[in-house]
């Protein structure tokens, strides 16, 4: 009966039509001029109609010709209206406005403060919070830093607290990066390139830079997609390049590569990139210059010796403890650290990924976290490696909780993003930003203007670092290094509170290489320094 009903529809709807099309036009020829463009603006909805009934595509205009089109205006419009009419100031995604409104307040300079007390339910299984003291102290007039670099490194760094997370020329515009830059340069913390080179624009003011280097060796690469070491030694000498990277894997797409379609292959981002112009830009999944943890670390060796020195370290979203611990027996194998490890966690964000990796890949930072930190300790390594953590820093809170987790420093990109302009309207992808942040359309780039945004930058970042240390100091403690799990509290069942020293399983320092406890010595007796992944059990 349905289809019968919406036969009959379809045929009044083109049956009044017409005959508004008949009366207009009898209007037009006894009446004035606007008869006449009254007349066209229904001859082509007839025509409209006439089109979507003999159209292939969309079953739902055949079936409601011209009405059919608003089901399109309303699904288009539908993110605006979710985010301007209908969330709430808590419960947006992936960021909330409270969390959107105190990034753009602090980068334009203005005390993000919030009157009339907090919206979150404070006793939701999940709800986290941090112990305050009775004997709170000062927090240092001087903002701390990490010190990047083991016992191999010749050129140590000093770290901010919060630095700009990876993100390449081609995601973002060059004025975006440009602003980034100038920002880093002037509140003296690092920004990180992204695995798609060095631009003229991580270098146009002077930022100190974290170079990442991914499976694509973008930017110090050989004809055949392997490692250039002669272009390689050549950038990490630059003076802007404090810090060198391996990406293993990303947070949103942890285990796959990425593709630029050869159409988005400008000549800026060819020389950028060491590729040839309009062809098909591909980063493979897995790395060319090594398959196992024993052959990685040797890779990381051989980066620093190219680097003259310079701290290295690699990226990755923690898929699972035994790759870890692997990793942690390659280093004790061969006498070879990196001098950091950046763990990216599975809430991090990127300009396109396949939902189902977004959603279902990858561990959480948190998770992430705890993993890296504990299996250090536990193989005695901890006091030569620092901890980056990145996926979803915005605010002073997430800064000291990821400490507490396990991390010394943090990394921010959508966050810092937010501080450049971006909007959240997830368009990343389409590079149609309406903002210019994340496209490579001049006229849309334009939008960005570099003197303005390289200080919100700076001034975000200041701001939040500042924020960190006075929670830090709120509880009681001088130097951060100083914070300890139970700092951390969890709500985990209606009324049950448990701080992080009761939620995970903490490891004493060198506790795996003497007798690991029976919540470690599982993933400890599958770790292989040869294999990545799950080893295969022995044959019985």
């Amino acid at each position: 009966m349905r289809w019968r009903e919406a036969g009959v529809a379809r045929f009044l709807l083109l049956a009044v039509l017409g005959v508004l099309v008949l009366l207009t036009l009898v209007a037009a020829v006894l009446g004035s001029a606007a008869w006449w463009v009254l007349l066209g603006v229904l001859v082509a909805l007839v025509a409209l109609g006439v089109w979507d009934l003999v159209q292939p595509r969309h079953s739902i205009l055949r079936n409601y010709p011209v009405l059919g089109h608003m089901r399109f205006l309303l699904e288009s419009i539908r993110p605006e209206i979710q985010q301007y009419f209908i969330e709430r100031n808590v419960d947006g995604r992936p960021f909330d406005r409270d969390t959107r409104s105190v990034i753009y307040e602090r980068a334009k300079g203005v005390h993000g403060e919030k009157a009339f007390g907090t919206e979150l339910d404070v006793n939701e299984v999940g709800y986290e919070y941090l112990v305050h003291s009775t004997a709170p102290v000062e927090p240092p007039a001087d903002p701390p830093t990490v010190t990047i670099g083991g016992p191999d490194c010749r050129q140590p760094y000093e770290m901010s607290l919060l630095n700009v997370s990876a993100m390449s020329f081609g995601a973002l515009s060059a004025n975006a990066l440009r602003a980034l830059n100038w920002g880093a340069k002037q509140g003296g913390f690092a920004h990180d390139t992204g695995e798609g080179g060095i631009s003229p624009y991580h270098l146009e003011h002077g930022g100190d830079l974290v170079w990442e280097i991914g499976s694509g060796y973008f930017g110090a690469r050989t004809k055949d997609g392997r490692l250039d070491q002669a272009q390689f030694a050549e950038k990490a000498a630059l003076p802007s390049v404090k810090c060198l990277s391996v990406k293993l894997s990303q947070g949103a797409k942890p285990g796959i590569g990425g593709v630029l379609p050869g159409e988005k292959v400008s000549q800026e981002i060819a020389d950028t990139r060491g590729v040839p112009v309009g062809e098909k830009c591909i980063s493979p999944a897995a790395h060319r210059e090594f398959s196992t943890p024993r052959e990685l670390v040797h890779f990381l060796a051989r980066m620093r010796e190219l680097g003259d020195g310079k701290p290295v370290g690699f990226k990755l979203c923690v898929s699972s403890r035994v790759e870890v611990l692997s990793l942690c027996k390659a280093m004790l194998a061969e006498s070879i650290t990196p001098d950091f490890i950046i763990v990216d966690g599975g809430e991090g964000g990127t300009g396109a990924a396949p939902l189902e990796f977004e959603n279902r890949m990858g561990s959480s930072l948190t998770e992430g976290l705890l993993t890296v930190h504990n299996a250090l300790v536990g193989t005695g390594l901890r006091d030569r490696i620092r901890i980056g953590a990145s996926g979803k820093v915005a605010t002073g809170a997430d800064i000291v909780r990821r400490m507490i987790q396990g991390a010394d420093y943090t990394n921010a990109a959508r966050a810092m993003m937010m501080a450049t302009g971006c909007i959240q309207s997830q368009r990343c992808h389409t590079n149609k930003c309406p903002v210019g942040v994340a496209t490579q359309d001049p006229r849309r780039a334009r939008a960005l203007d570099v003197d303005d945004k390289y200080q919100r930058v700076r001034r975000y970042q200041q701001a939040t670092v500042e924020e960190a240390l006075r929670m830090i100091a709120s509880m009681g403690v001088e130097d951060h290094a100083d914070l300890r799990p139970e700092m951390l509290r969890r709500v985990v069942a209606p009324m049950v509170v448990r701080s992080y020293a009761e939620l995970w399983d903490w490891t004493e320092p060198g506790e795996l290489l003497a007798e690991p406890s029976a919540a470690w010595a599982g993933d400890w007796s599958l770790a292989d320094p040869d294999h990545f992944g799950l080893a295969r059990r022995p044959a019985a």
